[in-house]
């Protein structure tokens, strides 16, 4: 049995473990990162790419900004499409300049794990069997197995940035915690095309037959999604018909606008779901990002909110480690879910007012196209929407 002594533990090697890793190295506080993946699954895994302009400050902050000052898409602004119509909600005429970047996530893991890495931080990388124990003591410890041998990692925090699927949550006892959570009625088919995107700037398109999206990861691939039924598997929909969909949806030929289709690299099904636990801490235990909260990707806010969590336990272990205050870790759950329950509300009702409900011809279906409507045309609506669009400031939750 190989035994490490640490800090914290940190459970996961996506955006929230990653950038709570550096935060801490800032502050000091030794950090060992664990993650059952290899290291080329975590850096091929491809996730959302809006980032808050919050979320680039922080980045660029840690020292992890280079690349994505240079390549990321700056975005002052985002399209509505309403059957055909387009409407456009200016960001930063509405925010007092602040925008969203493109950037994929794979690629902010790359600059997350490289700069981690080069400055001497510990990332294991495949550990498996990891399990969690103690963790309502001051000496939390960590068991895994790496490289066919047993190994213990034992800490004062574990941080379980391991995702909805990891084993952190799972590592609560029973009833500690109080789950919220939806299922939505619909689910979105995405591709990733090798065709320049077709337009400047995201554009949502809500239209009879469903909803549509097309975004981007880059000046030479487009991403883009169209509202499906759960159940819906991608080969369901050959290449072409999803071409067609798209065009249908998002008004291609309408006021001049022409959507390109090309080669279709991936297409998978996504489904919608919001999920909280409450409170996201238990005894030593902290959960940060997908291991306390899923919100429907309408808003484009996992990976934000994952970097809010982990902003917040940082500073309170750097207060901890400073001078032995352990109000911050007290409050940790408190202060990220205020955040968390505004993200939620945002998410789910973007996504309603977006998407095609069952009732198609009903009530609630009108409202929200009402409701949509009344954003397009009132500066007040769209400035609230562009508030919570570009992420709400840090320090104002």
């Amino acid at each position: 049995m190989s035994t490490v002594d640490t800090q914290v533990a940190i459970i996961g090697a996506g955006p929230a473990g990653l950038v709570l890793s550096h935060l801490l190295d800032r502050a000091g506080i030794a950090c060992v990162v664990l993650e059952s993946r290899s290291r080329d699954y975590v850096e091929r895994r491809v996730r959302a790419g809006v980032l808050e302009q919050g979320t680039v400050e922080l980045l660029v902050d840690i020292g992890v900004g280079d690349r994505l000052r240079r390549e990321g898409l700056v975005h002052h602004g985002f399209y509505i499409t309403l059957d055909g119509r387009r409407h456009r909600i200016a960001l930063s005429d509405l925010t007092g300049g602040r925008t969203i970047t493109i950037y994929g996530q794979q690629e902010v893991v790359k600059d997350l794990i490289a700069a981690r890495q080069d400055r001497g931080g510990e990332i294991v990388f495949e550990a498996e069997e990891v399990r969690l124990a103690n963790v309502d003591t001051p000496r939390p410890i960590v068991h895994y197995r790496h490289g066919g041998a047993a190994r213990e990692l034992r800490c004062d925090f574990v941080a379980g940035c391991d995702g909805f699927h990891g084993v952190s949550r799972p590592s609560i006892p029973p009833g500690a915690l109080t789950v919220y959570e939806r299922a939505y009625p619909f689910a979105w088919l995405g591709i990733l095309a090798a065709v320049a995107p077709s337009t400047d700037e995201i554009m949502y398109a809500r239209h009879a037959r469903g909803f549509a999206l097309h975004s981007m990861r880059s000046p030479e691939v487009s991403r883009l999604y169209i509202q499906v039924d759960p159940g819906t598997k991608p080969d369901d929909w050959p290449d072409e018909r999803v071409w067609e969909e798209l065009r249908v949806r998002l008004g291609s030929g309408s006021e001049g606008w022409q959507l390109h289709d090309g080669p279709v690299l991936e297409k998978v099904v996504a489904l919608h779901h919001s999920f909280v636990v409450e409170p996201m801490q238990h005894g030593r235990l902290f959960l940060a990002g997908d291991a306390a909260h899923i919100v429907p990707p309408t808003g484009a806010k996992g990976l934000n909110l994952a970097v809010a969590d982990v902003r917040i336990l940082a500073q309170a272990l750097a207060r901890f480690y400073r001078s032995g205050d352990q109000e911050g870790l007290a409050r940790y759950s408190e202060r990220c879910l205020r955040r968390v329950w505004r993200v939620q509300e945002f998410s789910s009702t973007l996504s309603t007012l977006l998407h095609r409900l069952p009732d198609a011809a009903g009530f609630d279906d009108r409202l929200a196209r009402a409701a949509l409507e009344w954003t397009c045309r009132s500066e007040a609506a769209a400035r609230s929407l562009a508030e919570n669009y570009v992420g709400l400031p840090f320090d104002d939750l």
